[in-house]
């Protein structure tokens, strides 16, 4: 089921806190992203910059131009979750963006069952989220017996609870968003799988990489030539020279189903002789190569890769 209340809610959201922005933010010390206030984005931006504020945006094409145009001086964009997969249209807003990679976080996805104040789980009848989190706390939906609604977002979904005053309507969203709307858990830890977790790209304007002998990603894109084999020979030089490629992803270009663009992560600086010769070695293969950035590895990524190589 699916209702478009929801959506209206989250506007209202929207409106007002991007009024209350206007009257009060410094872009050089707002982060933009995408969704209502008390969206996960949200909250990743207030757990990784807590001093500075936060815009919301309804379109991720708006989370990118806040930054790009100078309303904001950050972007937190969503790229992957490791139960829903990649994030849509990401990979082809970015490289048009006008925006460099600076960071990476990730974000443990903690859902919460959300109510009006005075509700219970007896009460509840139908809860409204974003398809992704309805589907991840499947388990939970289907031992209250209550009816999942499709709505445009979670953070979206609170604001709509906290709008209507119906006890028999809850929302799956985050902590921040009951705060923010004046909403009680109900319940906590929801998700089915306890490795829920997003990752997230910080987006500026400027580049500004890691210094060498730091722990390094390094995300870019290429096309490689229309040959036979031309992948496999734009990608062996980073067998031969010992990159870890950690992403390898493929999408369609224009429509076209013979012009794919690829996207890469590779736990490597630039200027390490190592990524030189494999980048080298790509460009040659490829009628296309853009580095999208050269960032700081995150913690957790680091602790996975000790982890693995034990």
């Amino acid at each position: 089921m699916r209702d478009n209340h929801s959506q209206s809610s989250a506007d209202t959201a929207y409106r007002s806190a991007s009024s209350a922005f206007e009257c009060s933010s410094d872009p050089a010390e707002t982060i933009s992203f995408q969704g209502a206030p008390g969206a996960y984005s949200d909250l990743a931006c207030r757990r990784v910059f807590p001093m500075m504020m936060t815009l919301p945006c309804s379109q991720f094409e708006d989370a990118f131009a806040a930054a790009r145009e100078g309303r904001a001086r950050l972007a937190m964009i969503p790229i992957e979750n490791s139960v829903a997969g990649r994030v849509a249209d990401i990979h082809h807003l970015m490289p048009d963006s006008d925006l460099h990679i600076i960071g990476e976080h990730f974000e443990r996805v903690s859902h919460h069952l959300l109510a009006l104040p005075g509700a219970s789980l007896t009460t509840i009848r139908t809860v409204r989220s974003h398809v992704h989190a309805l589907s991840q706390c499947r388990k939970l939906i289907r031992s209250l017996g209550i009816t999942p609604v499709v709505a445009a977002d979670t953070a979206g979904s609170a604001a709509e609870v906290a709008a209507r005053g119906d006890p028999s309507i809850a929302a799956i969203a985050s902590e921040l968003a009951g705060q923010i709307y004046g909403l009680v858990s109900l319940q906590e830890n929801i998700e089915d799988a306890e490795h829920n977790t997003t990752r997230f790209l910080i987006m500026s304007r400027e580049p500004k990489r890691p210094a060498r002998g730091t722990p390094t990603v390094t995300t870019f894109l290429f096309r490689v030539r229309n040959v036979p084999a031309a992948l496999y020979k734009a990608l062996g030089g980073f067998a031969t020279n010992s990159v870890n490629m950690t992403k390898l992803e493929s999408y369609m270009v224009g429509g076209a189903f013979a012009a794919t663009q690829f996207y890469a992560d590779v736990e490597a600086h630039p200027e390490d002789r190592p990524l030189t010769l494999a980048l080298e070695e790509l460009a040659f293969f490829s009628r296309e190569l853009k580095i999208l950035g050269v960032y700081p590895a995150h913690p957790l990524r680091i602790a996975a890769s000790a982890r693995d190589a034990d």
